[in-house]
């Protein structure tokens, strides 16, 4: 399975000289090599904490399937600035953890407890994997999430409405209803529909952000949390191409009219190509990505921000070295 160039992303000479220069010298940021005994490793975020907020520290890993897949040049550049944007424009929805970005790589964040359910936001019928809609409806499932799945979706269509569709944090995540999320007792009610109502409302206002620049958001994974006062804020990322998908919004009818996948700019088309080339969730090791492939991916994570928020990305310079040099000042200052 060979990737083709979006042509919805201006082609780029400096960029690409820059993206597989970073991929042939394995000089993606990583954070293996910031060995301070506060780290809390996830799939793409390593945390830091400290004595009155937590550092983010966004690296070049590429999740998917609940584990790790490849290293995206400039990917967790891309992703915390992105990040930052969105929570910028959404402020008048909702607080956020934001403190300061000391780094293009690193966010300095309140502290808070963050709620034990993942906020999922569905505008179109698809996905690949086991939580998504269209892997469920494909099979058989018409209740999901507490909806009730009319007949006669296919993949890749626009849903009659937009829903909520929570998950777990399971070590594999599971689809669940509102009523299920209160039962358990994973959240009370009154916080569940304080969230639900919020996410909907942010994942709206990026919608018609989106859309204006010839984009459709698909669906998005949001994450919320309590900060040191009660006070309920969004947290972790925002609208990026590794908690979103993306598509293409000039091509969507006449690609689906063919039968063919929407042109997105997120990591769905690698999804796609380790589901066809092994089993992601069985496989004890898996193949590599091309390097074609990985070096897409990372234009086009740089060319979504470029469209999104309407400014020239700046290669970041120090790669890895500079990540340490920047997380080990922080912590050590604060510490």
């Amino acid at each position: 399975m060979s990737v083709e160039k979006s042509p919805q992303i201006p082609a780029n000479p400096a960029h690409e000289t820059a993206i597989s220069a970073c991929y042939d010298a394995k000089a993606q940021v990583t954070g293996d090599s910031i060995t301070l005994p506060s780290r809390i490793r996830g799939k793409v975020r390593d945390q830091y904490h400290l004595p009155s907020s937590i550092l983010l520290l966004t690296t070049d890993r590429q999740s998917g399937f609940d584990r790790s897949l490849a290293s995206v040049p400039f990917k967790g550049s891309v992703l915390n600035q992105i990040s930052n944007f969105w929570f910028k424009k959404t402020e008048h929805i909702i607080p956020n953890h934001i403190l300061s970005l000391p780094h293009s790589n690193i966010t300095v964040a309140k502290k808070c407890t963050p709620f034990a359910v993942e906020m999922v936001v569905r505008s179109y019928m698809t996905g690949s994997t086991s939580t998504s809609i269209w892997k469920n409806y494909s099979s058989g499932i018409r209740d999901y999430c507490g909806h009730n799945l009319r007949e006669g979706y296919v993949k890749n269509v626009k849903l009659d409405e937009t829903i909520f569709t929570p998950t777990t944090k399971d070590e594999h995540d599971r689809p669940i209803s509102c009523e299920e999320i209160v039962s358990e007792g994973l959240m009370t009610k009154e916080d569940l529909d304080f969230c639900s109502q919020k996410v909907l409302e942010v994942f709206k206002f990026g919608q018609e952000w989106a859309a204006d620049r010839g984009l459709i958001l698909v669906d998005t994974k949001f994450e919320l949390g309590k900060d040191e006062n009660g006070d309920i804020i969004l947290i972790d990322e925002v609208l990026t191409p590794d908690s979103s998908r993306y598509w293409i919004k000039s091509s969507y009818e006449e690609r689906i009219a063919a039968g063919k996948e929407p042109e997105n700019i997120d990591k769905e088309f690698l999804r796609l190509w380790f589901s066809k080339n092994c089993d992601p969730y069985a496989d004890e090791v898996l193949p590599d990505a091309p390097k074609d492939m990985v070096c897409e991916l990372s234009r086009r994570y740089v060319g979504l921000y470029e469209m999104i928020t309407g400014e020239a990305f700046i290669v970041p310079e120090g790669g890895e070295e500079g990540v340490k040099k920047a997380v080990e000042e922080i912590v050590g200052r604060e510490a």
